[in-house]
């Protein structure tokens, strides 16, 4: 599956985040560090705030910080937030395929490789991408 530069972006946003040990950062902050523009990061950044994955405060010294522990928010969760066509997937509910007709079966198969793809996704954190160390890591080795 390709994923959208938005929410590639949305994942950037987080990592950045993450690494900062739970300070706020500015969203200007993040565009220097990324080479993203401002007016792109400020709609990610809204989406997070909207899902609750980020909290935003405005003024002198405000900034973005994680609403919550990176080991708490998982890939699978930030995909489906950002990804506008995984809006209505439901990974719980199997599609029904008529097996007479071609294109029942493809969506079928379809359905079920997205259906494994965010699964997958559900066994993995924002803390796994973050760290150096752990299970995780093992999984990207040859």
């Amino acid at each position: 599956m390709r994923l959208t530069r938005f929410t590639d972006y949305s994942l950037r946003v987080l990592v950045h985040l993450g690494q900062n040990n739970n300070d706020r950062v500015t969203i200007h902050q993040i565009s220097e560090t990324y080479d993203i523009s401002k007016n792109h990061l400020m709609k990610v950044v809204s989406n997070l705030t909207r899902s609750k994955l980020v909290s935003a405060q405005r003024g002198p010294g405000g900034g973005i910080q994680l609403n919550r522990e990176p080991g708490e928010i998982k890939l699978h969760e930030v995909i489906t937030v950002t990804e506008k066509r995984l809006k209505n997937f439901d990974i719980s509910n199997p599609k029904r395929i008529d097996p007479s007709t071609a294109d029942s079966r493809l969506s079928g198969y379809l359905h079920h490789a997205m259906h494994a793809y965010l699964k997958a996704l559900e066994d993995f954190t924002l803390a796994d991408v973050i760290n150096t160390n752990g299970e995780a890591l093992e999984l990207l080795k040859p």
